[in-house]
């Protein structure tokens, strides 16, 4: 189970696809690189920013798997956007990718519309931190 307290104020708007904070108690810290629709060979695939975010996060999610993580131990996210209104434009689908991989509860997000990122394909990029219970 994980570590992780989600903290919703009152005074705040209602948070919709992400938490407000986080606590995280005891345990271990993960951070995790960018990760963007990249497969195994170093190519960008996926048609549209839905399916981008799917293997984005997809790709985030092994990593973490990778250092004793599971879903529910995310604290925070990023996601860089090179279209914010199209990704606002698809924010239903890409929850239910969202519920899908992760499940029902959020960590504490960001999203940040950017010029390009670093592969010229890449629509999304997603970037966080884990707490994994000591």
């Amino acid at each position: 189970m994980s570590g992780l307290e989600r903290v919703d104020p009152p005074e705040l708007a209602r948070p919709s696809g992400f938490a407000h904070a986080v606590v995280a108690g005891p345990g271990r810290v993960v951070f995790l690189a960018g990760q963007t629709a990249m497969d195994a060979d170093g190519r960008i695939v996926g048609d549209g920013v839905v399916a981008q975010f799917e293997r984005a996060l997809g790709n985030l999610l092994t990593a973490l798997r990778a250092a004793g993580g599971q879903p529910g131990d995310l604290a925070s996210l990023t996601v860089y956007a090179v279209d914010l209104a199209d990704y606002r434009a698809h924010a239903r689908d890409i929850g239910r990718v969202w519920r899908r991989l992760v499940g029902a509860d959020y960590p504490a997000m960001a999203g940040i519309g950017v010029a390009r990122l670093w592969d010229d394909e890449a629509l999304v990029e997603v970037q966080g931190s884990a707490v994994l219970p000591a």
